[in-house]
């Protein structure tokens, strides 16, 4: 398993920036559950909605932003490992791993509503006002029906004409899909119609100052709120959120 790492880590770093362009500033950070494997996350109605894994302790919940409290919560079942979620109309959206299986919920209390099938694994999810964007921890990004959840078309997404693969984490930023990539820490700005990586962003300062010390403890997890513009990432297992102000 190591050597498979080192070798996927080798064939990144051939494709990885050398230097990120996109510049940050910290705005201010937030208590976050530690203890929350974070897969999935959006900002709506004024609270975060966040999805976390790992098989019998996968969740969906709302939190309360300013103190990380969770308002409510429902249990995804075993043997389901939880991953990305969108929220769409009056429904929440939620993907599970490996079992090809996803869910749809109320998303005011989380009932369940029905669940839908998809063809291999599932990762992150978004949505950019039509379409359902999902990622499978590939190069490629699928567009899905947001009434039907059937695919309707896919990206693959390049930097430099070369395949970004182990996409994961997504959300839709004033015109471009941002994704977390497995294991790294760099976010990508991507161009939903071409799927070329615009730039990058170099959150690696934020994995330190999260106090995560365990190596799956990476950087997963971004949430905007379009009202006030406001940008919140995190990474799973960590104990702070940050809201970043983005440059030019």
């Amino acid at each position: 398993m190591m050597r498979a790492f080192v070798a996927l880590l080798g064939a990144w770093l051939l494709i990885a920036p050398a230097q990120a362009e996109t510049q940050w500033q910290l705005v201010r950070s937030y208590p976050h559950d530690p203890a929350a494997f974070t897969e999935g996350l959006f900002f709506h109605g004024g609270a975060l909605f966040e999805s976390t894994g790992l098989e019998g302790r996968s969740d969906i919940r709302k939190v309360d932003l300013k103190n990380g409290k969770v308002l409510s919560r429902r249990i995804i079942p075993q043997p389901y490992f939880g991953e990305g979620i969108v929220n769409w109309k009056d429904r929440l959206i939620s993907l599970t791993w490996r079992h090809r299986r996803g869910f749809i919920w109320k998303l005011s209390d989380f009932t369940p509503v029905s669940d839908f099938r998809y063809e291999g694994e599932g990762w992150g999810l978004t949505q950019d006002g039509r379409n359902i964007i999902m990622s499978d921890g590939t190069a490629q990004l699928r567009f899905l029906n947001p009434d039907t959840l059937t695919e309707e078309r896919r990206i693959t997404v390049t930097w430099n004409g070369r395949p970004v693969d182990r996409l994961n984490e997504l959300e839709f930023v004033k015109g471009e899909i941002w994704a977390n990539i497995w294991y790294d820490n760099h976010i990508a700005r991507i161009d939903p119609h071409t799927g070329a990586v615009i730039d990058w962003l170099d959150i690696a300062p934020l994995l330190k100052a999260s106090g995560a010390k365990d190596s799956e403890a990476v950087a997963n997890g971004i949430a905007y709120d379009a009202k006030a513009d406001r940008l919140f990432v995190t990474g799973k297992n960590w104990a702070k959120l940050f809201e970043i102000r983005v440059g030019k």
